[in-house]
């Protein structure tokens, strides 16, 4: 059977984008469709409008802490519609390097909503096309629990495109999202106040690390409530009025949601190619992005993995090289490293302490806190976390975490050591860089008790 494509991707976001433009290099016939805008979530409502974002609240404490250093400023305000629309201006210019980067090697982009109609053929608006495979990229979308006045929150995606600024922000959740647009918010001048529903948020990270991270955003005013359930969201008549289970009324402008996020399956026709979906409502998939049906592959948060730009890139590039290239790989999940922007930083790499000690029984610990340089003279509290988990058979560095400025760029170096098998011995023995945080690293010698 002759079909009209080689390779038909159903969503342009971060893996979707890499596989085609990859594919179609490698001289396969490729079309991509996307309803929304290129890039994906990632682009457009994630992790770059995100850390512009993040990049703009912290300059309020740069200008205090610039007083110490000499520096004279006076009457600093804060204008959310040029953040705002700068930002917009560099998605834009983003989308538009998305389609050069698929357009480039001659991959087809079709703007319009794509369903399957079996193994091989794809509806796309009012004309069926066929594929010899698809590749399903759709991502996941924010999901707001019911309950009464759910449709008066917003998302992390309305969070982009504010009308006006707001003076009090209520931020529902306890994952990455919850704790960087606290940061944002706040360091916006926003009061802001974070409510989980349990003892501790950042579930999944370091107990460590989400212990320190607490105290920090306290610090910075950031209003912590957990073991807190909102129970309804109601309007009043200067804005909002948030209700818990305790029985507490906090008023907010903006009531921000972010309670997790779910693959992006709707209106795909999954069933219809016999396609199944896992007990997550994800694309269930073998070792190789093998859907249930023939020919038909997914990758990145629409199988409910690890929901990270990077990880999707690199599957993206299997399913690439696997079809056209006449490869074989895997990608290798352990000891991905990863960033949460909350303000300070976190970077992490490796099991955390709790799961390397069930699988290191001679787990060995070194850990450091400290003030940065910087803050010696600004006087500010903000305090650096540095670990790092050791197996003490074999003398390995099995993980490394951090709290502090610039986590994310120094747990990126340290990855490819550790990805690399370095040992405590490698990093005792490596020449710090001084004086800065990174070299903390090389230069911890006593284990904590």
């Amino acid at each position: 059977m002759a079909f009209d494509y080689d390779l038909f991707v159903i969503g342009a976001g971060s893996g979707g984008t890499r596989a085609a433009r990859m594919s179609a290099a490698l001289g396969a016939r490729v079309a991509i469709a996307e309803e929304l805008h290129l890039g994906g979530t990632c682009v457009n409502v994630g992790c770059i409008p995100k850390k512009l974002f993040v990049y703009g609240s912290h300059f309020a404490e740069d200008f205090e802490d610039g007083a110490a250093y000499g520096w004279t400023t006076s009457g600093e305000t804060f204008d959310w519609p040029t953040l705002r629309d700068n930002k917009t201006r560099e998605i834009e210019r983003l989308n538009g390097v998305y389609e050069g980067l698929l357009e480039g090697p001659g991959a087809e982009i079709i703007r319009d909503h794509a369903s399957l109609v079996d193994a091989h053929a794809v509806t796309v608006g009012n004309e069926t096309v066929t594929a010899e495979n698809i590749l399903i990229a759709t991502g996941s979308r924010a999901i707001v629990p019911p309950f009464p006045g759910d449709d008066l929150v917003i998302t992390s995606d309305e969070a982009f495109y504010l009308d006006a600024f707001p003076e009090r922000v209520v931020i529902i959740g306890g994952g990455y999202i919850a704790v960087e647009f606290a940061g944002i918010f706040r360091g916006l001048g926003a009061d802001t106040t974070l409510a989980y529903r349990g003892p501790l948020f950042l579930r999944g990270f370091d107990g460590g690390v989400r212990e320190f991270v607490a105290a920090e955003l306290s610090e910075k005013n950031v209003t912590l409530r957990f073991d807190t359930t909102v129970e309804s969201v109601t309007r009043a008549a200067d804005g909002l009025i948030v209700r818990t289970h305790a029985g507490d009324v906090l008023e907010a402008d903006v009531v921000l949601c972010a309670t997790g996020r779910a693959p992006n399956t709707a209106g795909l026709n999954l069933s219809a190619a016999g396609v199944d979906l896992d007990s997550s409502g994800g694309v269930r998939v073998d070792d190789r992005y093998r859907t249930t049906a023939p020919h038909i592959r997914a990758i990145g948060d629409v199988i409910g993995g690890l929901q990270l730009t990077p990880v999707a890139i690199a599957e993206g590039m299997c399913i690439a090289y696997n079809l056209f290239g006449g490869e074989d790989r895997e990608v290798d999940y352990e000891e991905i490293p990863t960033a949460v922007f909350c303000q300070p930083n976190i970077g992490t790499v490796g099991p955390t302490e709790e799961d390397a000690r069930r699988r290191f029984p001679a787990l060995t610990v070194f850990e450091s806190t400290f003030r940065p340089l910087k803050h010696t003279l600004t006087g500010r509290a903000e305090r650096t976390m540095m670990k790092l988990l050791v197996d003490g058979d074999t003398d390995r560095v099995v993980a490394a975490h951090m709290v502090g400025p610039d986590a994310g760029e120094i747990i990126q170096g340290l990855s490819v050591a550790i990805k690399a098998g370095a040992t405590k011995a490698d990093f005792d023995r490596t020449i710090g860089i001084h004086p800065t945080a990174a070299e903390e690293f090389v230069t911890m010698r006593e284990a904590r008790a």
